[in-house]
């Protein structure tokens, strides 16, 4: 008989498990990125067809000349498609895998180091891919020719259109750092002020550049249309520039540890329940000073809702899949140990011990006892008689 072997649980399958979390937030940021552009690609297309144009008129200048004024319904239709199309799938995958959407949001989470170049290159491809799908999706689903690129307007020039698109995409960032990266109470609504900053930033750009604020969201109605402005160039770099502004503010912040007044709730980034977890009385207070003087155990960061970054005690800080907050090793090991104290006390039935379950982690006690050891928890595979 062949003999099993025993594989550690620590040294088991974390490769697996990070390749699998990057192929689930891939999946994620691909559906929600096309879910997301779809919706709104779709009321922006309504928006600009001239059936549905019902507040564009002509009046009547100085000089007896007729001058079109802006059709405000089309404006505010289509900054309301993006803005609450944002929100409805933000709030639908922030836990699978962020809700990002944006290359230049990835840009600036990598900046502020609340996500690692390996999981921002995968997201960002992945965003560029759903922007693809969403733009031929609405080609495919509607009449007419698709109708909702991103060009400037009359009379704006590139330079101007570049610095519009780089705020405008900065306060969209700022926001999503501020109140969704950064650990609070409220990160559960995240997703709502994030979709009221893309539709107030949208009502200040759409009518001058198209409002943008994502490479991604260009590129896509761009190659389903095979048509590109000579241009297109600054519907990338004025979004990554924003991004990176935003970022570099927020750092800013952070050294000047971002709050001049203390959280309601004890320190940024935890609650009570997490502040039991680390000890009671005087000797969590000790325990917890000292986690704050330790980097956080670095994990991939996914989440909005949840909270990317801890506050200025966890410089690592992240979220794990579930969406559970890891911000010292010793916080799994006092599980651990509360776990085995909790298993120490059952008492089944059982009067003898064969050689076979010795070796798998059960030692002998009183009579009627059965101790699993430490070393019973550190193996996957294990066999009861």
């Amino acid at each position: 008989m062949s003999e099993k072997v025993i594989v550690p649980l620590r040294q088991l399958g974390s490769r697996s498990l990070v390749i699998k979390s990057h192929l689930v937030a891939a999946l994620g940021e691909f559906v929600g990125t096309t879910l997301f552009l779809f919706f709104a690609f779709a009321g922006t297309h309504v928006a600009n067809s001239p059936a549905n144009s019902i507040t564009g008129q002509t009046t009547s200048g100085l000089n007896g000349s007729t001058v079109s004024t802006v059709n405000t319904s089309s404006l505010l239709y289509i900054a309301f498609a993006f803005g609450m199309s944002l929100t409805a799938t933000a709030w639908c995958m922030s836990r699978v895998s962020g809700s990002l959407y944006n290359p230049a949001v990835s840009l600036g989470l990598l900046l502020v180091g609340a996500m690692s170049p390996v999981r921002a290159a995968i997201l960002t491809f992945m965003q560029f891919l759903g922007g693809l799908a969403a733009a031929g999706l609405v080609s495919c689903m509607t009449p007419g020719q698709l109708n909702v690129r991103t060009t400037l307007a009359e009379g704006m020039s590139i330079t101007r259109g570049l610095f519009l698109e780089a705020a405008c995409t900065a306060l969209l960032m700022l926001v999503i750092l501020l109140v969704a990266a950064e650990k609070h109470s409220s990160n559960f609504i995240a997703p709502l002020p994030i979709g009221l900053a893309l539709f107030v930033a949208e009502l200040a750009s759409v009518s001058f550049t198209g409002g943008s604020l994502n490479p991604a969201r260009t590129l896509g109605p761009d190659v389903i249309a095979l048509t590109f402005s000579g241009y297109t160039w600054i519907y990338f770099l004025g979004p990554f520039l924003g991004a990176g502004v935003a970022a570099g503010f927020y750092r800013l912040l952070k050294w000047l540890e971002l709050k001049t007044t203390p959280e309601p709730i004890g320190s940024l980034g935890k609650n009570k329940e997490t502040a039991q977890l680390e000890g009671e009385g005087a000797e969590g207070a000790e325990t917890g000073t000292a986690n704050k003087k330790k980097k956080a155990h670095k994990v991939e960061a996914t989440g909005l809702g949840g909270g990317l970054i801890g506050g200025p005690e966890n410089e690592q800080g992240g979220m794990v899949a579930g969406g559970e907050l890891i911000n010292d090793t010793r916080e799994v090991k006092a599980r651990l140990s509360r776990i085995e104290d909790l298993l120490s006390n059952l008492t089944p039935v059982r009067t003898n011990y064969s050689s076979e379950s010795a070796k798998q982690g059960f030692s002998p006690g009183t009579v009627g006892e059965t101790k699993p050891t430490a070393e019973y928890f550190d193996h996957v595979s294990y066999n009861r008689v």
